[in-house]
């Protein structure tokens, strides 16, 4: 067993829970594709959700905003939202298996058109999406399309898990911007030429903007908005919806926010990602702390 990277700033249990997540992964992207991703799911479920205190905090959220829900739907989310999140991480680390299954996915939606002719013309554009679905389905697919569409991503806490994931997002498509001044730098370089910029808004940001979310305060981020009409850009919300099958995947490009105000275009994004989770509330990530006081 080697050491811990001197290099490497983190503990020696960060450490030790990525080499635990190497080898499940090793042991996982063993298998055929089509064995792997149902069986994330379930150790996910089964395993790791209940250490990690999942089935508490999405309960907590639901109770939150949607305190009617009966009891059998709330245990049904308990037991399909961590299977959902499974499924997309091991998705992610099957790089081109992941990728050949997204290529050839039909775009679908009343922004389809506005996205395309964006695209034509070299206008910037920003993509929000959420944690829902697969968000990586939709870049794959438009990456294989020719689409210019980099990635702004918030690293792990854990440094070596964060050093293979990045790798493992990497191969689903270039550029990636790292959330920081340099990453900032380079991400608006990309916008000013003319790319494509997939963003997602849907975390609680401790500077952000208290908006609405299911009919709750939410802190959120106005970065997306304001980016859109500092440099002209188009912003489109887009999804991945996971189908029946657990392995496929429906691209939606919904129209375009229209340029308003900041607070406005944000406010509509929360209210377009509220109307997809009430559609299919297993396919979002419960688990985030998006109403923390």
């Amino acid at each position: 067993m080697t050491e811990p990277d001197a290099h490497i700033s983190g503990t020696w249990r960060q450490w030790l829970t990525d080499r635990s997540i190497r080898a499940v992964l090793w042991l996982l992207l063993a298998l055929p594709y089509r064995w792997r991703v149902p069986l994330c799911g379930w150790i996910m479920a089964r395993l790791i959700a209940p250490m990690a205190g999942w089935p508490q905090r999405i309960r907590d959220n639901l109770s939150h905003t949607l305190p009617d829900l009966p009891e059998d739907q709330i245990a049904r989310m308990v037991a399909r939202v961590p299977e959902n999140i499974g499924r997309t991480v091991i998705e992610i680390y099957s790089g081109a298996e992941f990728i050949a299954r997204t290529t050839e996915l039909p775009l679908t939606g009343g922004g389809v058109a506005a996205l395309e002719a964006a695209h034509a013309a070299s206008q910037p554009v920003i993509l929000a999406t959420g944690h829902f679905g697969n968000y990586d389905a939709v870049r794959a697919a438009l990456i294989a399309r020719g689409y210019k569409l980099g990635a702004l991503y918030r690293p792990m806490s854990n440094p070596w898990f964060n050093d293979h994931y990045v790798q493992a997002i990497g191969t689903i498509g270039q550029p990636l911007f790292e959330r920081g001044r340099q990453g900032m730098g380079q991400m608006l370089k990309h916008l000013r030429a003319g790319g494509m910029l997939g963003i997602l808004p849907d975390q609680r940001m401790h500077k952000g903007v208290k908006l609405t979310f299911f009919g709750q305060e939410a802190l959120t981020a106005l970065s997306a908005a304001d980016m859109a009409l500092k440099y002209n850009a188009v912003l489109i919300p887009t999804y991945a919806i996971r189908q029946p099958d657990g392995l496929s995947f429906q691209i939606i490009v919904d129209p375009p926010i229209p340029h308003s105000t900041p607070e406005i275009m944000t406010q509509a994004l929360n209210d377009n990602l509220e109307r997809l989770i009430r559609q299919y509330p297993e396919q979002w990530f419960w688990i985030h702390r998006r109403w923390k006081p």
